[in-house]
């Protein structure tokens, strides 16, 4: 019987190494992948600025093209209604002048 005891306290002191190894394992196994996945986090990070260049390129050029446009649309206002403007003078003037020169009509 005394056999059988010692061959059980044997056996459970096994199985206790077994456990406390399979923890320090499971433990390990943690450590390496939590430091892994900060890793890949840092890097994603960094390489944010890399993924982001293209998208802010682009939308600087579409941002200098609409500029472009405005600015084009603006001049081409601005220099129809000086036309207008001057063409609205010179009907104003020559009023004036037939006005003046007959005040009859």
């Amino acid at each position: 019987m005394a056999d059988h005891l010692k061959r059980l306290l044997e056996a459970e002191a096994r199985a206790q190494s077994l456990i406390d190894a399979a923890n320090t394992e499971r433990e390990r196994m943690l450590n390496e992948t939590l430091s892994a996945a900060r890793e890949v986090e840092a890097r994603f990070a960094a390489g944010r600025t890399a993924l982001r260049a293209p998208y802010l390129k682009d939308a600087q050029s579409r941002a200098e093209q609409a500029v472009a446009e405005l600015t084009r649309k603006y001049e081409e206002r601005q220099r129809n209604l000086r036309e207008m403007a001057a063409r609205h003078e010179q009907e104003a003037v020559n009023a004036a002048l037939n006005l003046l020169l007959d005040p009859t009509s």
